[in-house]
């Protein structure tokens, strides 16, 4: 809080009183949550414990307390990325992880968990969005509250974090485009199965594939739907596709688990070996998308990181004093038939459970 146009006090004793009564109510505006929205409210004075936590900078202490909310841990990617922060938090003694919180796709659950953890006062947030509008009053509370802020993967419409770790997905949809132009030459029918329609991932995978496919015109998506990233909902919709008699010649799906879903419904109905089918994630798990290219179930994948160990290399950074990066692009890898089992043991993180 400002002191600037504050009149002089003379007595010590009401200074004191006065100071106090200050601190106070900034404590009881950082629990209001902000309106949603893009745009960031005035920055806090750089000597106030808000803005140097904001800004990466931790005090030194023996135990740093890290609450994570997680958008679905139902997931098989957001299972696993569970599996890897737990870990890499595990060989940092200083660092204590508090029992993940799930939202199991519900946002408004997810707004309730992120601030408990603020009630908490926690002293470092990470959250993996499920959507960014109902996320974005939290997250700016959080930072109002002077807590850092890791964003894992799905954006908010506040830049008022510490830093944001995650894919490039128009780059990844590109290149599933472009994987698509080679197994079409002759042009052809393509469906796409998408994540949750206001999720950023989905909707930049869909934009960079589109762009991608447009070398070939003879290539026409003709049928797109809502998935919700889960498997069971891709095989619903493929099976609706299908049954329907749509002629499709490859599926495009946002990640492994719906590409794998529509998989499994064309081979029940008998059609899998006239369709390609592409994924995004390429998880090193037995039921991953890594495994279903070495298994001939997709023509491809491509690794979509965790950002689990850059995320407590972040953290390692703010508990040492320096500032960490603003905003970390992570890249990717693209998964075929010649290079899936090298890939395969180079990203296994089975050995680390």
């Amino acid at each position: 809080m400002s002191l600037k146009n504050r009149k002089p006090i003379v007595l010590l004793a009401v200074a004191a009183i006065a100071g106090a009564l200050a601190l106070s109510g900034c404590a009881t505006n950082a629990q209001q949550p902000a309106a949603t929205g893009a745009s960031t409210p005035a920055a806090a004075p750089a000597s106030s414990p808000a803005a140097t936590k904001a800004g990466g900078v931790l005090p030194k202490k023996d135990k740093y307390v890290i609450g994570y909310s997680q958008s679905n841990n139902a997931e098989p990617y957001r299972a696993q990325l569970n599996l890897q922060l737990t870990h890499y938090v595990s060989q940092h003694p200083e660092l204590q992880l508090l029992p993940i919180a799930d939202a199991q796709q519900d946002s408004s659950r997810q707004v309730s968990q992120v601030q408990a953890f603020i009630q908490q006062k926690v002293d470092i947030l990470i959250v993996s969005p499920n959507e960014p509008d109902p996320l974005t009053p939290p997250v700016q509370q959080a930072c109002d509250a002077g807590i850092p802020v890791i964003i894992l993967d799905r954006s908010v419409k506040t830049d008022c974090y510490t830093s944001f770790i995650g894919g490039d997905n128009v780059a990844i949809g590109k290149a599933a485009g472009e994987l698509a132009v080679k197994l079409l030459p002759n042009g052809g029918s393509v469906v796409e199965l998408r994540g949750i329609g206001s999720d950023q991932p989905q909707i930049d995978r869909d934009q960079g594939f589109r762009d991608a496919i447009a070398a070939n015109p003879k290539i026409q998506i003709v049928k797109d739907q809502e998935a919700k990233w889960l498997k069971e909902e891709g095989t619903k919709v493929m099976q609706q596709w299908l049954q329907a008699g749509t002629k499709i010649d490859l599926v495009y799906a946002h990640n492994d688990p719906m590409a794998l879903g529509a998989y499994l419904a064309a081979s029940g109905m008998g059609k899998a070996k006239d369709i390609k089918f592409i994924g995004i994630d390429g998880l090193a798990i037995p039921d991953g998308g890594i495994r279903a290219v070495q298994n001939g179930q997709l023509a491809g994948t491509f690794i979509y990181p965790t950002g689990a160990k850059e995320a407590v290399d972040t953290i390692m950074k703010m508990v040492g004093g320096q500032t960490p990066e603003k905003k970390l692009v992570l890249p990717t890898t693209a998964i075929t038939p010649d290079n899936a089992a090298e890939m395969y043991k180079q990203f296994d993180f089975s050995a680390n459970k």
